[in-house]
């Protein structure tokens, strides 16, 4: 597949499998040229070889602020006005109690959902505004707004995303830029529930006797969000599927 070097530039983080895979697929097919990151570059090369010259893959760990940093200077001179950067990249891991979870896991999840995409908005939210124009969207969650037992650490990554998307639209009062926090709810087909459990059968019985959203149910959002019109923004959105609906609140009655 060969594109027009004048189309429009997207980035989108962890594009190396589930919801990053399946935006990158979809952007292309909507005419984006994507940059397609993630850490993986093997998975990275394979999605530039199905999708032509359409994605340019490139090599990126969110948590590593220099390279983040490094990045709008470093990309060739024709794909660095990004018009639609995807925060996608972000993970969860573990589902124990906050008194018995390890640590580092916390680190880990705070480094790549909080401080990578903080940096990544950072590092290319000032060409979006020198050019006023361009979206952001951030791959938020329903756990970000709904608690339950073992989120902790990642439920709460997730609402920042939500505070922080908010913020940034006011900053951006009397700029052409878009901001959105795409938050999903239960959704399989993708390596989520397999890096949080880190046990793929664990992994597979989250899924049992349930239709969960996919990672296309989520690209078809974003292909849909990014196409509104430049006048609208849709500051949050949240999905999940038929067989899901938000819990009521727990009560404990053997405490009496």
């Amino acid at each position: 597949m060969t594109t027009n070097n004048s189309a429009p530039v997207a980035l989108v983080t962890g594009a190396t499998a589930g919801f990053g895979t399946a935006i990158t697929r979809q952007l292309v097919k909507d005419g984006y040229r994507v940059i397609a990151t993630g850490r993986r570059l093997e998975r990275l090369q394979a999605l530039a070889q199905e999708l032509g010259d359409a994605v340019l893959p490139w090599q990126l760990d969110v948590s590593d602020k220099a390279a983040v940093r490094a990045l709008p200077s470093c990309l060739p001179s024709n794909w660095q006005e990004v018009e639609v950067l995807v925060n996608n990249a972000g993970l969860a891991l573990g589902v124990e109690k906050a008194w018995e979870t390890n640590v580092d896991d916390w680190e880990t999840m705070i480094a790549t959902n909080i401080s990578g995409i903080v940096e990544t908005t950072r590092s290319l939210l000032p060409g979006m505004v020198s050019r006023n124009r361009g979206h952001l969207l951030f791959l938020g969650s329903t756990a970000g707004r709904y608690p339950y037992p073992g989120s902790n650490v990642y439920g709460a990554s997730k609402a920042f995303v939500d505070r922080f998307t908010q913020n940034l639209r006011s900053d951006l009062l009397g700029k052409s830029v878009r901001v959105t926090n795409v938050a999903p709810g239960l959704c399989g087909g993708s390596e989520f529930s397999q890096v949080r459990l880190k046990d793929n059968d664990k992994a597979a019985a989250v899924y049992e006797n349930t239709s969960p959203l996919t990672p296309e149910d989520i690209a078809q959002t974003v292909s849909w969000i990014v196409k509104c019109p430049a006048h609208m923004n849709v500051n949050y959105i949240e999905m999940m599927p038929v067989c899901q609906a938000a819990a009521g609140l727990a009560v404990d009655r053997t405490m009496s």
